[in-house]
C-alpha cells in the first residue's frame, strides 16, 4: 500500500476545478484511456494570464490529485510563468508522490504543455513523434524530458515516471539507449563549435520554416555558453505572444534537439 500525503488525499476526495470550459482558449491532453490514464485540461486566458482552468481525468487517485493541484497552481499565472512549471513542482505541491505514481505528475505537466503550445499555435500537427513504448504510447521526447528534468538514471526510474517499459518490456533496450545518452551519468557535452553548428542547423531546418508559415522568421544573433540570442522578424516580432513563442516552441525545440541547458533570449530591434 502506498503512503500518500494528506494533501494528495484531500485533492483526490475533494478535487478542485473539475469540468470543462466550453469557450476555452487552450485545450491540452495527455495519456490515453487504453493506457489506463487520460487527462484533458481547459484554459481560459485573458491578456496572457490564465484566469480559469478546469480538467477532466480518468485514472487513479494520484492522477486526480495531480490534475486538481495543477489547476490551482496555474490560475492567476501568466502563460510565460506557467510554462516554467515542472512535474517535480506538481509533486512537491502535493507533499510528494510515491515513485510508482510520479507518472501522474508527468501527465499533468504534459497536458499543460500541450495546451500552451496549442495556444501559441506553434505546434506542427504534421510532424509525428517517435513512439518508444507502444503499450502506453510513450514518445521519445517524453522519455528524454523525464530523464533530464528529474535526473533519472535507471530503467525503473523511467517506468515510474512515464510507464514506459512497464508492460511487454520490448522497449527497454531503446529506453536504456536514451538513458545512456541523456542521463547525467551518460551525457557527453558538445564542444562550443559543435553546439553553434547544431543550434544553427535546428533553427534553419526546423524552427524558421515553422515560423515562416505564419509570416514570421527568426535570426540567430549569438551564442554564449548555453544562452542563445535571437531576433524575431515579420509577424513574430509584432506578436504579443512572442515571449511565449520563444519559450514554448523555440527554446523547447532547441532543448530537445541540442541541449537541455539552453536558454533562448530575444534581442529586440
Amino acid at each position: 500500500m502506498w503512503d500518500y500525503s494528506e494533501k494528495v488525499m484531500d485533492h483526490y476526495r475533494n478535487p478542485r476545478n473539475v469540468g470543462k470550459i466550453d469557450d476555452a482558449d487552450a485545450i491540452g491532453q495527455a495519456g490515453a484511456l487504453s493506457c489506463g490514464d487520460e487527462l484533458k485540461i481547459y484554459l481560459k486566458i485573458e491578456h496572457d494570464v490564465i484566469v480559469d482552468a478546469k480538467f477532466q481525468t480518468f485514472g487513479c487517485g494520484s492522477a486526480v490529485a495531480s490534475s486538481s493541484i495543477l489547476t490551482e497552481m496555474i490560475i492567476g499565472k501568466t502563460v510565460e510563468d506557467a510554462l516554467k512549471i515542472t512535474n517535480e513542482e506538481i509533486a512537491e505541491e502535493l507533499g510528494g508522490l510515491p515513485p510508482e505514481k510520479m507518472h501522474c505528475s508527468v501527465m499533468g505537466h504534459e497536458a499543460l504543455m500541450d495546451a500552451l503550445k496549442n495556444y501559441t499555435h506553434t505546434n506542427n500537427d504534421n510532424v509525428s513523434e517517435k513512439v518508444i513504448c507502444t503499450c502506453f504510447g510513450v514518445t521519445e521526447r517524453m522519455i528524454i524530458e523525464a530523464i533530464t528534468e528529474n535526473n533519472l538514471t535507471t530503467l525503473q526510474d523511467v517506468t515510474n515516471y512515464t510507464k514506459a517499459g512497464g508492460a511487454c518490456g520490448r522497449c527497454k533496450g531503446m529506453i536504456q539507449e536514451l538513458l545512456n545518452k541523456y542521463s547525467k551519468s551518460g551525457v557527453s557535452n558538445l564542444t562550443p563549435a559543435q553546439k553553434i553548428l547544431k543550434v544553427n542547423k535546428v533553427i534553419e531546418e526546423i524552427i524558421a520554416p515553422e515560423l515562416q508559415k505564419d509570416g514570421g522568421d527568426i535570426e540567430l544573433i549569438d551564442i554564449q555558453d548555453n544562452e542563445v540570442y535571437v531576433k524575431l522578424h515579420g509577424r513574430c516580432s509584432e506578436c504579443k505572444k512572442s515571449t511565449v513563442t520563444l519559450k514554448a516552441f523555440v527554446e523547447t525545440t532547441l532543448k530537445d534537439k541540442v541541449s537541455r541547458d539552453i536558454i533562448v533570449i530575444e534581442l529586440k530591434a
